[in-house]
């Protein structure tokens, strides 16, 4: 199982806007990618941070779904006031209970 990492600093008082948007734009086009198996968002609100997480069955489906995803991570980027560029990084799940 393979895992796309992203982590993002929003500007103050966005993070809801966010989780609304992780909601209504990303997944749904993740669902419908080969070897989609989940995905998690995680928030700071004290520090307007936050981490999403998706899974994927193999390295090859992570990859194929890549150039759609960081296209719609751009594209919510614009409409959700990030602070900076998210951070993208992709890596091999070795444990999961």
């Amino acid at each position: 199982m393979y895992a796309r990492v992203i982590t993002a600093q929003y500007q103050p008082g966005k993070v809801d806007e966010a989780i609304q948007r992780y909601h209504e734009m990303i997944l749904p086009e993740a669902r419908q990618h080969k070897g989609f198996t989940g995905a998690m968002y995680l928030v700071d609100r004290s520090s307007d941070q936050a981490i999403g997480i998706s899974l994927w069955q193999t390295e090859a489906d992570l990859q194929a779904s890549e150039e759609r995803m960081a296209a719609l991570g751009a594209e919510m980027a614009k409409v959700t006031s990030l602070a900076g560029a998210p951070r993208r990084e992709m890596f091999e799940v070795v444990y999961q209970e």
